[in-house]
C-alpha cells in the first residue's frame, strides 16, 4: 500500500508518516520499482499501535523505546504521564479560575484586567506579607474582588494572612457570604474551618443561620468556632456545645463567657443552670471537670449561680470547694459595694 493510500486510511498525514520513516519509529518494509514506499499490513499495525501510544500522551521517542523492547514494562511510564497530566489540569484549573475572576469583576479595559492580575499575583505570592499586604493595601485602591477574597480565606493557612482576609471578606458586602459558604460543603475539614471563621465575623441573620447549622458538622473544630461565635450573638442552640466544651476543657474559657452571656436572658439562664448541675452530677469522679464547671459558674450574671455555689462549698473535693467558696464571697462583695 503506497503513502498515500495509508494516510487517506489511517488518517496519518503523509508528512508525519515520512517523520516516522526519518525516526526509524515506522518503516515500510517495502518499495515500488519506482522507489516509492510500500507499507505492509504490519507496518500499517505499527501505525496504528504508534498513533495508540500517543493519543495516552508518550513522545515519540517513548514510543519507540516501547515498541523494540519486549521487555519494556508499561506501568511506571504510565504512572509517570498520569502525575504529569494532573499537573497540567491542575494548571489549567489555575488559569480557569484566574480568567473568573477576572471575568467576574467586569473590567472595563485592560487596564483593569492587568490590575486584578496583579491582585491574583500578590494573593498567589510564597510570601505570606506580600498576600497580607496586597489584602490590606491593594494596588492603586482597587478593592479585591469578592470571589477572589473568599477563595482565598478557603486556601490561606497563614494564620495573619488569613485574619487580614477575613477582615476584609467581612467588610465587602455584597455576595461575601455566600461566596465562602460553599466551603462549608467541602470534604477537606481545613477548607471548612476557615469558612466557618470568616462567616463568624459576619453579621446578620443569614450568617447566623449558616453558623447554626455548622453546629452539626462532623468536626469538633468546626462546631466548637460555630458554638463561640453563635454565643455572641444570642443563640441559645449553641448552649449544649459550648457546656461541652467547659466538659472537655477545649477553649473552656470562652466557652463559659459565652454562656455567661446568653444566661442574661432569664429564659435560658435556666437551661444553662440545669445544663451545668447535670455535668457535675455525670462528672462526680473527674476533679478536673468539676474544677472546669465551678469556674464557669463565675460567668453567670448575678444571683444566677449562688445555689449551686452554695452546694459546692461542701464538696468532696476541696479544690471546687475552695473555689466556689471563693466566688461566693466575690459575688457578696459586689453586692455589698
Amino acid at each position: 500500500m503506497l503513502i498515500g493510500e495509508v494516510a487517506r486510511r489511517s488518517g496519518v498525514s503523509t508528512r508525519m508518516l515520512r517523520h516516522y520513516d526519518s525516526l526509524g519509529l515506522v518503516r515500510p518494509t517495502g518499495r515500488t520499482r519506482g522507489g516509492y514506499r510500500a507499507y505492509s499490513a504490519e507496518d500499517i499495525r505499527r501505525i496504528f499501535h504508534v498513533e495508540s501510544l500517543r493519543s495516552l500522551g508518550l513522545s515519540l521517542r517513548q514510543i519507540r523505546r516501547a515498541l523494540e523492547n519486549p521487555a519494556f514494562a508499561p506501568s511506571a511510564l504510565v504512572g509517570d504521564l498520569i502525575r504529569r497530566t494532573e499537573d497540567r489540569l491542575k494548571r489549567e484549573q489555575e488559569l480557569l479560575d484566574r480568567l473568573r475572576v477576572v471575568n467576574a469583576s467586569a473590567p472595563s479595559g485592560w487596564q483593569g484586567v492587568l490590575r486584578i492580575v496583579e491582585l491574583l499575583r500578590g494573593l498567589n505570592s510564597p510570601s505570606a506579607a506580600r498576600r497580607q499586604q496586597t489584602v490590606l493595601n491593594p494596588a492603586e485602591g482597587v478593592p479585591v474582588p469578592i470571589e477572589l477574597l473568599a477563595g482565598a480565606v478557603l486556601a490561606e493557612s497563614d494564620p495573619n494572612v488569613a485574619g487580614a482576609l477575613r477582615w476584609a471578606l467581612a467588610r465587602a458586602g455584597g455576595d461575601g457570604l455566600a461566596s465562602v459558604t460553599s466551603g462549608m460543603c467541602s470534604e477537606n475539614v481545613d477548607i471548612r474551618r476557615r469558612a466557618v471563621l470568616a462567616i463568624a465575623e459576619m453579621s446578620g441573620d443569614e450568617a447566623t443561620a449558616v453558623l447554626a447549622d455548622a453546629l452539626g458538622d462532623s468536626d469538633p473544630t468546626v462546631r466548637r468556632h460555630a458554638a463561640l461565635a453563635l454565643g455572641t450573638r444570642g443563640a441559645t442552640e449553641a448552649v449544649p456545645t459550648l457546656v461541652g466544651m467547659v466538659v472537655e476543657g477545649t477553649n473552656d474559657v470562652e466557652a463559659a463567657e459565652a454562656l455567661g452571656a446568653l444566661a442574661l436572658d432569664p429564659g435560658c439562664a435556666d437551661r444553662i443552670m440545669g445544663e451545668l448541675v447535670h455535668e457535675f452530677a455525670a462528672h462526680t469522679a473527674d476533679p478536673a471537670v468539676r474544677i472546669r464547671l465551678t469556674q464557669a459558674l463565675a460567668e453567670m450574671p448575678g444571683t444566677t449561680a449562688q445555689g449551686t455555689l452554695q452546694q459546692l462549698v461542701d464538696d468532696d473535693d476541696q479544690t471546687v470547694a475552695l473555689i466556689a467558696s471563693a466566688l461566693l464571697k466575690a459575688s457578696e462583695e459586689r453586692s455589698n459595694g
